[in-house]
């Protein structure tokens, strides 16, 4: 845990930067503001739920303000995806005050306040250390809100419900740019801990010492790539020293929140940007071990190209606003161990279809030990695998009961992405392409042709035997007339 005093010296003076990411020298007496005519937030661009609450929270007689992302993202003139307000109310005045609200979360309780399409999330201000316990009040909605810090012997927080004051709050924050806070009441921005001066150098900053800060969260590490790449900033020197040696520290992290936080890697635009840092920071292969391994590996002295071309992919349909699914890149990520696993199955002697389902049951166990996988997404993400070999089957009946499986789509793209990476067959995916677009008819003449083409129906396991037509018995001639 980093003290308040590890910032401040023991006569109230602020230290000098340090290698551990200290903030510049600044006068304790006076906490850096910014008045609003010299910054360009509006409250024009702020939601009105997160104003509602604001005001709700001022109004009340608690400070208000709003922080973390949503500053960050306003002074570099984007939109924000979300408001969050910190507050020296604690949890249960909070709720008292807005009944449209509810209380979350045990490592650090906070507060959602519900509006029509909208979620604000309400922090209370945290605190540096131990404080006073609670008055003797009854929790609300089964909460435990006695106030708490846990940590286990490698340093990590375990519970965090220690509340403080604002300067305690900014310097518990993960990075400096996230730790910028609007006041409501005058508008003014408060900057403890430099955080302005890093947004303006494209730097991110740990606040603290960010050994100490990652083993406290080792998330904190994939935070730091996320950020990265999602703003462009360089992460400073004392940032990025200790990714490598402590990233086996998210291996204790539960595995529910390392798919969050997948999510949020590979699903906001930047997919690209942020694995190629994990890698960088050799911190995939603690997600994603089997794939680190199977990456590895290349096909005739050619790198696999299908990951990356399936991030990209992703990148294109997010910053076109499409809908993007984590069955499809959970299929992307795993599918080079799925296959070498099935190819290794496959030597050994079992059937094509059954080496591909077992390769699939084994990498995925394997992987939910690292990342969750939810059953909503790992039974689609394996039919889009199971069906890869059904494109090959292009005689009689069966492309078209492909083309009515539900899971068609997702499938055919991901045969698309197989071709485009060179694995698959370019024409095999321009039949299907065509086949969908054509009509009944159109549908009948692509099966025939396809059938002549290849003398034999394809599969999985090698050239199917055509079916064989029952011969009719001749009609005995009829007697003649003259006889």
């Amino acid at each position: 845990m980093v003290s308040l005093k590890e910032f401040i010296g023991e006569s109230g003076e602020q230290k000098a930067a340090s290698p551990q990411g200290a903030p510049a020298p600044r006068d304790e007496a006076a906490p850096p503001i910014i008045p609003r005519a010299e910054h360009g937030i509006s409250r024009k661009q702020i939601s009105q739920a997160a104003l509602r609450v604001l005001y709700g929270l001022k109004d009340a007689g608690y400070q208000a303000y709003l922080v973390g992302g949503g500053i960050r993202d306003l002074l570099l003139g984007r939109e924000p995806k979300d408001f969050d307000v910190t507050t020296d109310a604690r949890p249960e005045e909070v709720r008292r005050i807005f009944r449209n609200s509810r209380l979350i979360g045990r490592r650090f309780i906070l507060v959602h306040v519900h509006f029509q399409g909208e979620i604000i999330e309400v922090a209370t201000f945290r605190g540096s250390g131990a404080s006073p316990a609670l008055d003797d009040e009854t929790p609300e909605e089964g909460e435990d809100q006695r106030e708490l810090m846990v940590q286990d012997e490698s340093g990590r927080l375990l519970a965090d419900n220690v509340y403080g004051n604002m300067e305690e709050d900014a310097f518990r924050r993960d990075f400096s740019v996230n730790a910028l806070y609007y006041n409501i009441a005058d508008f003014s921005l408060v900057d403890y801990v430099g955080g302005l001066e890093d947004l303006r150098a494209g730097r991110l900053r740990v606040i603290g010492d960010p050994a100490s800060r990652y083993r406290e969260d080792p998330v904190r590490m994939l935070r730091a790539v996320r950020f990265a790449a999602k703003l462009g900033f360089r992460m400073s020197p004392e940032t990025e020293a200790p990714l490598r040696e402590l990233g086996h520290l998210l291996r204790d992290v539960p595995p529910a929140r390392l798919f969050d936080e997948t999510l949020k890697l590979f699903l906001s635009g930047h997919a690209v940007e942020s694995y190629e840092l994990l890698r960088h920071y050799d911190l995939f292969q603690h997600l994603f071990p089997a794939t680190e391994a199977a990456l590895a590996q290349e096909v005739q002295h050619f790198p696999l190209v299908l990951l990356m071309q399936a991030l990209a992919n992703t990148d294109e349909r997010v910053q076109m606003g499409k809908a993007v699914t984590p069955a499809f890149l959970f299929a992307a990520l795993l599918w080079e161990p799925v296959r070498l696993r099935a190819a290794e199955l496959q030597a050994a002697g079992l059937q094509d279809g059954l080496a591909l389902q077992q390769a699939a049951t084994e990498v995925v166990q394997e992987q939910i030990g690292r990342v969750a996988i939810p059953k909503r997404f790992s039974v689609p993400m394996r039919e889009i695998w199971e069906l890869q070999p059904r494109f090959s089957r292009r005689g009689g009946r069966r492309p078209f009961a492909l083309l009515a499986h539900p899971r068609f789509r997702a499938a055919y793209d991901f045969l698309l992405l197989r071709a485009a990476s060179g694995e698959a067959d370019e024409a095999l995916a321009q039949w299907w392409t065509a086949f969908q677009e054509a009509d009944d008819a159109g549908r009948g003449e692509l099966v025939r042709t396809a059938k002549h083409s290849a003398g034999a129906e394809e599969g999985p396991a090698g050239p199917l035997k055509p079916k064989r037509r029952r011969r009719r018995r001749p009609r005995p001639a009829p007697e003649s007339s003259a006889s």
